[in-house]
């Protein structure tokens, strides 16, 4: 399908409280703003993105692929939204997603649920009903309203493009969502089940702070002849390799070992036996295997610290490389992987260059 996602995030953030604007905030370790770009793109299910941002200086830094595109924002939100669809109207699009960039915890699984049923409706918004009481208050007299009929609107919301643009042009009043512009003008939607993880960052005590884990891993191969050598899931040059079952990569191994111990799931042995199966396997293979039982669960690294033992090669000739590598294999910032190389004064295997060792402890945080 057609489709175009905007997100908005040129508020100024008066209620959040913190030095910087909430949507640049770090939260589970990327900035706010970073959590719905990256599922956008991950889903696969636009064509391009548009990020409306008051602080273009931010994006200047940034890295986007093509499909990204950032322009200055309005005053207020609806002018923002306004903009975006002016930006898109030259792309002439069948469908449009409006997002806060202050519900960085949707699922993809949302997004998809929403292109299934924008395909037979106008509008789809995901819906939550209230768990609290709801009143209101018109003068002096309060009334309760039955919170089993009220509902509390999310984003993304997803419009036929032509009709939420056509509305929002004759808009002059403020407005709080796009869906408003629709219901206003007795348009149907299509209301679907949202999300409660979904909620809105408004105020900084919204931010759920972490309980952490920590994990210790060590491995250690023999090194043998005319075998290559792979540290951190990269080649490295050198006269041997690291004898192993799968390639012997001592780091990725550490690594891996750190992740279990962490969110107590035994070692490595258990998830990759000696057996026929395994034979041969490339530990990057391993390691993107783990890496799923953190995102099942909400689990965000926090932090990589590895010591590589060994007399030869030279850690600080690798060291950039090797980061960099680990970084793109576990999609995490490089600023938090620290490799550090470690000899052992010629003493043992590992002195007589006939081994190699590592050991990482790694910080896991887990967000309620």
């Amino acid at each position: 399908m057609n489709n175009y996602f905007v997100i908005l995030a040129a508020g100024k953030s008066k209620r959040f409280n913190g030095k910087i604007a909430k949507q640049f905030f770090i939260y589970k370790n990327k900035e706010i703003i970073e959590h719905s770009v990256e599922k956008a793109l991950n889903s696969k299910l636009f064509k391009k993105i548009v990020i409306v941002s008051n602080n273009l200086k931010y994006f200047r830094k940034k890295k986007y692929p093509k499909s990204i595109t950032i322009i200055k924002g309005g005053k207020e939100r609806s002018d923002s939204s306004l903009k975006a669809l002016n930006y898109l109207k030259k792309y002439k699009p069948n469908n449009v997603f409006i997002h806060d960039a202050a519900r960085p915890n949707f699922s993809n699984k949302l997004l998809e649920n929403i292109v299934i049923n924008l395909k037979k409706n106008r509008a789809v918004v995901p819906v939550v009903n209230s768990t609290d009481s709801i009143k209101y208050k018109i003068k002096n007299q309060i009334f309760n309203l039955n919170r089993d009929h009220s509902l509390l609107t999310q984003t993304p919301q997803a419009f036929r493009f032509k009709d939420l643009y056509n509305l929002a042009i004759k808009e002059k009043n403020k407005v709080n969502d796009e869906a408003t512009l629709l219901l206003d003008q007795n348009y149907k939607i299509k209301f679907i089940k949202g999300e409660n993880q979904n909620y809105k960052i408004t105020y900084l005590e919204d931010i759920k702070f972490p309980t952490t884990y920590y994990g210790i891993g060590f491995d250690i191969h023999k090194l043998e002849k005319n075998k290559k050598l792979y540290l951190g899931g990269i080649k490295i040059p050198f006269h041997s390799g690291l004898k192993g079952h799968s390639d012997g990569d001592v780091i990725l191994h550490a690594i891996i070992d750190s992740i279990l111990g962490a969110t107590k799931k035994k070692d490595i042995g258990t998830y990759f036996p000696n057996t026929k199966k395994y034979k041969n396997i490339r530990s990057p293979k391993m390691l993107k295997l783990i890496l799923v039982s953190l995102e099942k669960f909400d689990l965000t690294i926090n932090n990589l610290d590895i010591n590589l033992i060994c007399e030869q090669p030279r850690v600080s000739k690798y060291r950039d490389k090797i980061i960099k590598s680990i970084s793109k294999l576990m999609n995490l910032n490089k600023n938090l992987i620290n490799l550090k190389g470690k000899t052992v004064e010629k003493l043992g295997l590992i002195g007589k260059e006939k081994a190699i060792a590592c050991e990482v402890i790694i910080s896991i945080t887990k967000y309620d």
